[in-house]
């Protein structure tokens, strides 16, 4: 089952984000386009951190009132990455700066983000994350703190941070714990593994696979099938999964604060492999094999 997309409006303008409400089938698409590096960049944090008070909230929740459930979609417009994860250039400069506050602003940021993604804005939707592509660091933990995440075949996931002897801070650990317990996901933490697709399916962090290029149309799909049955429900178990299941922003905060104290301690040689990952960076996909060399 498909859904008209004739009635997708864009919400507002913006340089390295994409967003639309499909009135017809409930959704906020929001594709980003991070430039120059597909990665969070600051400026893509700052656009994201507008977004809702740009959401159709009447909308929304007047759906919502009516037994009716509402998603908010994730996905990106670079052909081939999802997300490359933290601004690693950035990381460097602040760290050989000694520039704590700047880290920690960063680093709220980054968690205002995947707090939005993870809520759906405080609105009562769905969150789902579209996987085209290759995700990392900081881009795998923006599909990790969706509801429900979708990826393609073929499609890359991973949490490099490790190779540079630091951990994902932005919400990795809080995420994954939810889906796998405490033991797996140190275990994928620390592994630094650029897992397919496929892998990630069979240990319950992807629920669902797709076809290569047929990604969207399984979220479509999979909207237009929980509008049809039992959407009252699906407006109830949102609620519920937020209330007995929630990554709190206090919680996410907690973890940044131990991140900023690890990445201080960075020494030279860390740093020098991060450097290979920001030339991995600005290569706008090729990134799992630089990982690999590294």
């Amino acid at each position: 089952m498909s859904i008209d997309t004739s009635a997708a409006t864009e919400i507002t303008l913006f340089e390295q984000l994409e967003v639309d409400w499909n009135e017809s089938e409930g959704t906020v698409w929001c594709h980003w386009r991070p430039h120059p590096r597909p990665c969070f960049n600051t400026d893509l944090l700052a656009e994201i951190s507008t977004l809702p008070s740009r959401l159709p909230v009447d909308e929304i929740e007047a759906a919502a009132n009516a037994g009716q459930p509402c998603f908010f979609v994730v996905g990106s417009r670079t052909p081939g990455v999802f997300n490359l994860g933290g601004d690693l250039a950035l990381f460097k400069r602040l760290i050989k700066a000694r520039d704590r506050v700047g880290l920690e602003h960063y680093a709220l940021s980054c968690i205002d983000a995947v707090h939005l993604a993870h809520t759906s804005a405080g609105l009562p939707m769905t969150s789902i994350g579209l996987v085209q592509g290759t995700a990392l660091g900081g881009g795998m933990e923006a599909a990790l703190a969706c509801n429900v995440i979708v990826a393609e075949r073929g499609s890359q996931m991973g949490l490099p941070e490790v190779m540079f002897n630091l951990f994902p801070g932005m919400g990795a650990y809080s995420f994954l714990s939810r889906r796998l317990g405490p033991t797996e996901t140190e275990r994928v933490i620390l592994s630094g593994k650029i897992w397919q697709a496929e892998e990630l399916h069979e240990l319950g962090v992807v629920d669902h696979l797709a076809e290569p290029g047929e990604g969207e149309q399984m979220v479509r799909d999979y909207i237009a099938e929980r509008r049809r049955r039992s959407p009252n429900a699906m407006v109830a178990m949102q609620a519920v999964r937020q209330v007995t299941n929630p990554v709190t922003y206090e919680e996410l905060e907690r973890v940044t604060q131990i991140w900023v104290d690890a990445a201080l301690r960075l020494n030279d040689r860390d740093l020098k492999i991060m450097d290979r990952l920001v030339r991995s960076q600005d290569k706008s996909g090729r990134a799992p094999a630089a990982i690999a060399a590294v």
